[in-house]
């Protein structure tokens, strides 16, 4: 069932319930059923393929109907899931609200998705949109708005008398990682007991129950800052068979019980997680793999086959004879379908038209690696921070790094890879505040933990942090007067209080300039080209100890 404009907002179970009954026959006894799951997650708007050739739609579809013809061969059944995130990531698709990326999608056939955190970066009237744009459903128990589900909780399929139940899951952290004023009256329940009270109601209906979510899979459940994931999960409630999952961003395949493969090689064997009963499945990210699940199903029981993740034409860096390093493909190149290609080539063409006009030019890389910024100080922090403080005419700035979404190159900087650094669309705001008022901003933005979204980037200000306590701050030299006033800088996201953050916006002296993130940086990189990047080098401005 395709979700539309007037069912977005209405409680679904009654339509879920209702397909459940509709289903025709039982399976037979003593005959054995195949049945593929086939997933993805975390696809963050990578439609196109990368400049080496690496995934894209094109060639996933090419695999994808490969695996399904095999399947139908052999008398089998499949269904394609994803784990959520469809949104935010590349300019191309951000641009037109991932429009190729779920009509894609559609061409590819998926039967149902998460949802996922990012797909809130943007007003409820896109995520609508994009919901109506889709022939398969948006899957989440766990989000309200006004007391009743903003999706369809579960879909059950009838594979050849086979009856499959697809609950959808989203983190309840979502809240504090997207605007909200995005999500203004939207409540993120606790995903753990909402699939406590769904999986018996659907183990009553189904004979197989898989659960889609966009929880994150942890090594043996040590979720540190982030919510529960999908290990806890299934550790609390009994009566799942599959998750399929997303949000870490990481290929779940384990070398021992309770030990991730940190070293896992594309192409290589994958063993699935387990935990309860459950086996976990996750394929990293950008649609880098198609993960493959084959099961038998016989009287009531059901048997993992075998497991896959099939790389999607990812390519390795090698040394060539003459000594010149090349990039080869760890597995077999997948061609890309040429009617995908062609339905998806207009959508290219008109970001690339948008983006690929120069910026400016920078001397050096600045550093935004996700596994770099939300742990320390980095220059494209500083400059990020910089450019805001300048625009606010501000004392000091402060950012999240989870809003820092890439690097930008040595080289020549184009708008595309501006907005690859800022595609959230934040806008500039400031606060006037009292030196008293800021230092506790300051201790707050302090306590955020390393590793997290919500650890800080600065500019204009100089601490000293102390096992996450705030020991010393001075602005130009000077210790923060309590007395005086200072103007702080920020973005919407953390003054509205993001990663949770002390919310600025009821304060008088606030202002929402309007001025949005990425435009900043823009006109920042263009008037100052070219940038010297140790000009924003963090040095020992921010002492941590």
């Amino acid at each position: 069932m395709k979700l539309t404009a007037r069912t977005f907002g209405l409680s679904l179970v009654a339509v879920a319930v209702l397909a459940g009954c509709a289903q025709t026959g039982p399976y037979q006894q003593d005959r054995t059923y195949r049945l593929t799951i086939l997933h993805t997650n975390d696809h963050h708007g990578h439609f196109w393929k990368n400049a080496d050739g690496e995934y894209g739609l094109a060639a996933r579809k090419t695999l994808v109907d490969r695996i399904r013809a095999e399947v139908k061969a052999q008398g089998g059944y499949t269904l394609l899931l994803d784990g959520g995130d469809v949104n935010t990531g590349v300019p191309e698709s951000d641009l037109l609200d991932a429009e190729p990326d779920f009509k894609g999608m559609n061409k590819l056939g998926y039967d149902a998705m998460a949802v996922g955190n990012h797909e809130f970066d943007k007003p409820l009237s896109v995520l609508k949109k994009q919901a109506r744009w889709a022939d398969f459903p948006l899957l989440s128990a766990n989000v309200y708005q006004g007391g009743q589900r903003l999706f369809k909780p579960y879909q059950i399929f009838n594979l050849g008398g086979i009856k499959v139940a697809v609950m959808g899951l989203t983190t309840d952290d979502t809240w504090k990682l997207v605007n909200p004023d995005n999500i203004k009256g939207v409540e993120f329940r606790n995903p753990v007991e909402e699939a406590s009270r769904l999986v018996p109601e659907l183990r009553a209906q189904a004979d197989v129950v898989i659960a889609a979510t966009h929880m994150g899979h942890y090594e043996d459940g040590r979720h540190g800052v982030n919510a529960a994931g999908d290990v806890e999960m299934a550790r609390a409630v009994k009566g799942i068979d599959l998750i399929v999952g997303g949000h870490s961003q990481n290929p779940v395949c384990m070398k021992a019980e309770n030990v991730t493969d940190k070293e896992y090689v594309p192409g290589g064997p994958c063993r699935p997680d387990r935990q309860n009963g459950a086996w976990i499945v996750q394929a990293h990210e950008w649609g880098k793999y198609v993960g493959r699940a084959d099961f038998e199903f016989r009287n009531g029981q059901l048997r993992l086959v075998k497991y896959a993740l099939i790389p999607v034409n990812l390519m390795k860096s090698v040394k060539a004879p003459d000594g010149k390093v090349v990039k080869t493909a760890y597995t077999e190149l997948i061609p890309e379908d040429q009617h995908m290609l062609a339905y998806l080539k207009p959508f290219q063409d008109k970001g690339q038209e948008k983006l690929g006009v120069e910026v400016g030019r920078t001397d050096g890389k600045l550093e935004g690696d996700r596994a770099v910024v939300r742990k320390e100080p980095t220059n494209l922090g500083v400059l990020l921070a910089t450019a805001m403080m300048e625009k606010a005419k501000a004392d000091v700035a402060v950012l999240n790094s989870g809003g820092i979404r890439d690097s930008l190159p040595a080289g020549v900087v184009t708008y595309r890879d501006v907005l690859k650094v800022q595609p959230f669309a934040s806008t500039l705001v400031y606060a006037d505040l009292s030196g008293k008022e800021l230092t506790d901003y300051l201790a707050a933005a302090a306590r955020m933990t390393p590793g997290a979204g919500a650890f800080p980037q600065f500019a204009g200000v100089r601490l000293l942090i102390e096992n996450g306590e705030l020991k010393s701050a001075r602005i130009k030299g000077q210790p923060i007067d309590p007395t005086r006033t200072y103007r702080l800088a920020t973005n919407s996201f953390v003054a509205a209080g993001g990663d949770g953050y002390p919310k600025l916006a009821e304060l008088r002296g606030f202002v929402n300039t309007g001025f949005v993130d990425a435009d900043i940086l823009k006109d920042f990189i263009a008037a100052r080209s070219p940038l010297r990047t140790a000009d924003f080098r963090p040095a020992d401005a921010v002492v941590r100890k």
